[in-house]
């Protein structure tokens, strides 16, 4: 069996993403998927054949995103969580969205451009220390995760908002999941920035 296709193969990735997700310090990219769990640690899990199952259900690069779908959307307690429905429920709902994530882009950036249509500006602009026009229609469901962070990465606005929101408990977590999701989001970086100067620059 190939290494990457076993119960301790998936529980390593497991804990690394969780890790990427959960944690400020840990960058699953930095340290190449890997964290300090140990095959004689994993032999001790009481939920060791969950990963078993998860590593029969799919391969390496599928549990890498599977995990990041629900790790996205849902608070993982343990290894158990990842074989109910919800989780493959997740996980569709996932592929869907990267599957037609130029289309959904988009269309997010024509609901945006509607709000704004005199100063594009005001979508990333921080009044009086509350949420940006852009952040609060994430927040509200306007607009999907995947848009806010293909923004990030183009214009590179989070570090301004920090300064400025005043807001300290929702927001460090909301920021904390757009940088964290960004590293894993796939995407024509040109392609999102025609889209963008032709309807909002």
């Amino acid at each position: 069996m190939n290494d990457e296709n076993t119960g301790f193969a998936a529980c390593s990735l497991y804990n690394a993403i969780k890790l990427h997700f959960t944690t400020d310090s840990y960058d699953f990219f930095k340290y190449n998927g890997k964290s300090n769990i140990t095959k004689d640690q994993f032999a001790r899990r009481k939920d060791k054949f969950q990963f078993y199952k998860l590593a029969k259900k799919y391969s390496y690069n599928e549990l890498i995103d599977f995990l990041v779908a629900n790790f996205l959307v849902r608070n993982v307690k343990w290894a158990g969580d990842l074989l109910d429905t919800e989780s493959d429920e997740v996980y569709r709902k996932w592929q869907k969205t990267k599957q037609s994530l130029m289309y959904e882009f988009e269309q997010d950036i024509l609901h945006l451009k509607d709000l704004v249509q005199d100063s594009p500006s005001e979508l990333l602009k921080v009044n009086r220390g509350d949420y940006p026009k852009l952040l609060s229609e994430w927040m509200h469901g306007n607009i999907k995760l995947e848009t806010i962070c293909i923004m990030e990465s183009l214009l590179k606005f989070t570090t301004m908002w920090s300064e400025k929101i005043s807001e300290t408990i929702i927001w460090p977590q909301k920021k904390n999941l757009i940088l964290k999701y960004v590293a894993f989001l796939k995407f024509d970086k040109d392609r999102c920035r025609d889209i963008m100067k032709e309807h909002l620059l």
